[in-house]
């Protein structure tokens, strides 16, 4: 199966608010794209860029994306990679895609003095964590929590 991965352009946004509802949907998160591809556009391709992003394309479709961030760690007192969100179309699993991006994400958090990568996949997602264990990433029990600063008291 051919494909590229490149960096994100402008012109890729709608396609990967796309990508990001099929992502959330696979997770089983709620997932609204309203307002979506400015506010992307905004932490892509501004001055100091908030996220990163790079995408796969196959015959000119994008057939998925991977986002990361850095952030420092107070433990280790370093800087580390977060992958904010990784996803390919079902047809692109199992073809080792994901082990060209994550030489592509060490490339990039060598590049960049990171210490370590770190993500979360949910517990359910039982092909990834094997894929994770079988690249050499290490598993830590957690539980993730959340409060919506958006809502009204």
């Amino acid at each position: 199966m051919e494909y590229i991965i490149r960096k994100c352009t402008e012109k890729d946004l709608l396609k990967l608010v796309e990508l990001c509802r099929k992502h959330a949907e696979f997770e089983q998160a709620t997932y609204d794209p309203t307002g979506k591809e400015a506010l992307l556009k905004n932490a892509l391709f501004s001055d100091r860029p908030k996220l990163f992003c790079f995408v796969i394309e196959s015959q000119n479709n994008l057939q998925g994306y991977f986002s990361y961030t850095f952030d420092f760690s107070t433990w280790d007192a370093s800087t580390f990679m977060f992958l904010d969100c990784l996803y390919l179309e079902p047809k692109f699993r199992g073809q080792r895609i994901g082990e060209v991006i994550f030489e592509k994400l060490k490339e990039i958090a060598k590049q960049n003095e990171c210490n370590n990568i770190q993500w979360q996949t949910p517990v359910f997602n039982l092909r990834a964590v094997k894929f994770y264990n079988r690249i050499g990433a290490i598993g830590k029990d957690k539980v993730r929590f959340f409060i919506d600063t958006k809502q009204t008291d």
